[in-house]
C-alpha cells in the first residue's frame, strides 16, 4: 500500500469522525469518490428541522486522483440538492476549487467544505433558485445592499471602538472572540491532523502488533495501578467497607451453636431466689417495730 493511499485513507477516517452520517464514500477502489452533505445549519439527525431551516444545501462531490494530496488536487463537483441556481453552483464551485488550490500538497478537503458551508451561511435565503432575469437583478440589488449594510456596520464599530478605552476595547475583543469561536485556520487544522494521524498510527500499531513488549508492560501497570481513592482507602482504613467487612467476618469466625441447644442447664438455675429474699425484705419492713 503506497503512502498517497494510507494518506487519503486517514482523510476519509477523519472526514467521517467530523461530518458523521454527511460523509459518504461512493466508490471504495481507487481512484476514491468522497461526497460531504453541507448545509448552513447542522440540525442533527432532525430532517424536518433541517428543511426548514436551510434554504440551500449541496453535495460537495470529490474525485481523489492516485497522487492526492501531495502533487494533484482532488477533481471536484457541486450537486445542488435544494435553493440553488446553475449560476450560484458555478460561482461556489470556483470558490471551492480555489480553497483547494491554496491548500495544495496537503489535505484540503476540509478546508473546501468550511469554505462552502460559509457561503451558504451567508446566503440561506429563499429564492436562490429562480433563474429569471428579474430574480438576478433582485438577487445582485440585495447583494449590494447588504455590502453598503456590512460596511455601514463595519465603521460604526470601528468608530465606537475608537472612542472606548483601552480596557474597553480589551473587554469588546474578547467578548467577540467567545460568540464566534475557535475559527479553522491551515495552521489549526494541520495541528490537528499531525495529532489525528499519530493516533492513527498508535492504534495501527497495537492492531498489528508492532507495539513492544517494554510498552505492554508500561499499559499494564498503568490499568492495574490503584486511583488515588483508593489509596488513600488503604491508609485510612475506613472507607474501605468491603475489606473492613471481611476483617469482621475473619474475627467472629464460626460459632458452635451447640452450645445454645441444650435447654436442660438451664432448668437447673433457681432463677425465683432473689425473688423471695426481696420479698422476704418486704414483709420485714412493713412490720412494726416492738417498742
Amino acid at each position: 500500500m503506497s503512502d498517497h493511499i494510507e494518506e487519503q485513507e486517514m482523510e476519509a477516517e477523519a472526514l467521517s469522525a467530523i461530518f458523521d452520517t454527511a460523509f459518504t464514500i461512493r466508490s471504495s477502489t481507487q481512484p476514491f469518490q468522497w461526497s460531504i452533505k453541507l448545509v448552513p445549519i447542522d440540525c442533527g439527525d432532525d430532517l424536518d428541522e433541517e428543511s426548514t431551516a436551510n434554504h440551500v444545501m449541496v453535495n460537495l462531490v470529490a474525485t481523489i486522483p492516485l497522487d492526492y494530496p501531495e502533487v494533484s488536487l482532488p477533481e471536484l463537483d457541486i450537486e445542488i440538492l435544494k435553493g440553488l441556481s446553475g449560476d450560484t453552483k458555478k460561482e461556489l464551485l470556483t470558490l471551492a476549487q480555489e480553497e483547494a488550490v491554496a491548500n495544495e500538497g496537503m489535505p484540503a478537503l476540509f478546508a473546501v467544505c468550511e469554505v462552502v458551508r460559509e457561503w451558504l451561511a451567508d446566503n440561506n435565503v429563499k429564492g436562490l433558485d429562480d433563474a429569471s432575469m428579474h430574480a438576478q437583478m433582485m438577487r445582485k440589488a440585495k447583494e449590494v445592499e447588504r455590502k453598503e449594510a456590512q460596511a455601514a456596520q463595519q465603521f460604526e464599530a470601528q468608530k465606537t471602538v475608537e472612542e472606548m478605552t483601552e480596557a474597553e476595547q480589551e473587554e469588546l475583543a474578547v467578548r467577540k472572540r467567545r460568540e464566534e469561536g475557535t475559527p479553522v485556520t491551515q495552521e489549526s487544522f494541520t495541528l490537528w491532523w499531525d495529532s489525528f494521524c499519530a493516533e492513527m498510527e498508535e492504534k495501527k500499531d497495537e492492531e498489528t502488533g508492532d507495539i513492544t513488549n517494554e510498552e505492554k508492560e508500561k499499559k499494564r501497570i498503568m490499568a492495574e495501578r490503584n486511583t488515588g481513592f483508593q489509596i488513600f482507602s488503604e491508609k485510612s482504613g475506613v472507607f474501605n467497607l468491603e475489606k473492613l467487612e471481611a476483617e469482621i467476618e475473619n474475627d467472629v469466625g464460626d460459632v458452635d451453636e451447640e452450645l445454645f441447644d441444650d435447654d436442660e442447664d438451664l432448668d437447673d438455675l433457681d432463677f425465683d431466689s432473689d425473688d423471695d429474699d426481696e420479698d422476704d425484705d418486704d414483709d420485714d419492713s412493713d412490720e412494726e417495730p416492738d417498742i
